[in-house]
């Protein structure tokens, strides 16, 4: 693949680089068990994306929201990092873009530390990761890093590519079928990351004709 020094892709993480449900699935049930609040962790892992404030509120009181999530976010580590995979294609996609020229940058709504520990617990080199941002609030974050493509699983990371004026190429490892993530407005849908090394090559080659 040529090289392409201006080239810089944007990637979400949960359901689009990892798969993360079992992990958010134990610290969910940690969490559960300390604050004797049922939590059906299993309904939680089937709607990933959203900030983790949106999906403490479904369980506990306005008050204490605050309280909760930084609990969660601090049994992260124990709990939610070992069993958590890449997905198929992550590494590939990933090094596609570095064998391109070009630069990869994570932008996540998970807490930057804990999206951080994912990476480096799995091995996939990034250079920049951009914790806390969802949906349209990722486009600053890609813009400041030149990114021309953001990779996502979710509508909202559809969302936040286009805010960005950046091309939104959608996999359906996450909760959304293609078309849910073409009618979102998804400009390039691929059935997981597999697929990204082949297509990033024809991009990439329009890019330089154009």
């Amino acid at each position: 693949m040529t090289a392409h020094a201006h080239l810089a892709v944007g990637f979400d993480l949960d359901m689009t680089l990892i798969d993360s449900r079992p992990g958010i699935r134990a610290a969910y049930r940690r969490l559960s068990a300390e604050t004797g609040v049922w939590i059906d962790a299993d309904l939680v892992v089937t709607r990933l994306g959203p900030p983790l404030e949106d999906e403490i509120a479904n369980w506990f009181p306005a008050a204490r929201i605050g309280e909760i999530a930084d609990r969660y976010r601090a049994l992260y580590p124990d709990y939610a990092i070992a069993p958590t995979t890449p997905l198929p294609g992550a590494r590939e996609a990933v090094e596609a873009v570095r064998a391109a020229g070009g630069r990869t940058v994570v932008v996540t709504g998970k807490w930057q530390p804990n999206a951080e520990l994912h990476l480096a617990h799995l091995g996939i080199e990034v250079d920049a990761v951009i914790g806390n941002v969802w949906a349209e609030g990722k486009a600053l974050a890609l813009r400041e890093h030149g990114a021309s493509v953001y990779v996502g699983d979710h509508l909202g990371d559809v969302r936040g590519a286009r805010a960005a004026d950046a091309l939104a190429v959608a996999v359906t490892t996450g909760p959304y079928g293609a078309e849910a993530l073409r009618e979102a407005g998804a400009d390039v849908v691929l059935p997981d990351l597999t697929a990204f090394p082949t297509w990033l090559a024809g991009h990439v080659t329009k890019t330089a004709a154009a």
